[in-house]
């Protein structure tokens, strides 16, 4: 198996280095040829179009690292073709969002903010706007580094009522609400196959609604056909 991390700075490196602990083969994408990543590790630079070539590295007996210079449609592509068990959105964008957007050639659905914040408790949103809806448990103060996201929140002490991606699955009913899944304190990922799930689900509307969290934060954006 193989995992993508999308964003090869701050998050994209310590993604890199819990997969490197556990010999998984992995890609990391980024614009950037001399991002954090790509400077502290000498990984095997790819282009895009040879990637159809890895895909014997599912077979292979010991991990490795690639490297591919670009963006969410480079990223798209790597899924497309050697579905990553696990996919590390660590760059500053809603990637499930983005990635539904350049396979289906969607716009922004502006319109449908008022639709997502409609079933949210305000104090749980941090801002709305162009599409997107950004909430979290924690608006007023730094998280803790490494936290492993208890049911009481350690810096508000404040219990919350329900993980966010359950709020979010309540607060969006007509919605896909992908989960981040905690592979250990401060590392989430999304699972490639719940992102297929997605994608299915996707196919053929012309308004819809998606959304990422993990227990604590998520975001939501409403795209639509233009």
């Amino acid at each position: 198996m193989i995992d993508l991390v999308f964003g090869g700075g701050k998050y994209g490196l310590e993604a890199v280095e819990y997969l490197l602990s556990r010999n998984r083969s992995f890609i990391v994408v980024d614009v950037d040829s001399k991002c954090l990543v790509a400077k502290n590790y000498d990984l095997t630079r790819v282009n895009i179009r040879d990637v159809e070539k890895l895909k014997f590295i599912t077979e292979k007996d010991h991990s490795e690292g690639y490297f591919i210079e670009g963006g969410v449609f480079e990223a798209l592509k790597v899924i497309e073709l050697l579905k990553p068990e696990h996919i590390f959105p660590t760059a500053p964008i809603h990637l499930s969002a983005a990635l539904i957007q350049e396979k289906f050639k969607l716009n922004p659905w502006f319109e449908g903010v008022d639709t997502i914040l409609s079933g949210l408790p305000p104090k749980v949103i941090v801002s709305a706007g162009r599409g997107s809806v950004v909430v979290t448990y924690n608006r007023d103060y730094e998280c803790q580094p490494n936290c492993s996201a208890p049911d009481r929140c350690p810096v508000t002490g404040i219990l919350k009522p329900a993980p966010m991606y359950r709020l979010l699955e309540f607060a969006v009913p007509k919605g896909f609400i992908l989960q981040s899944h905690q592979l250990k304190p401060g590392i989430g990922a999304l699972k490639g196959d719940e992102f297929d799930l997605l994608v299915k689900w996707a196919y053929g509307k012309k308004e819809l609604i998606v959304g990422t969290a993990c227990r604590c934060h998520g975001v939501v954006t409403a795209l639509k056909k233009s």
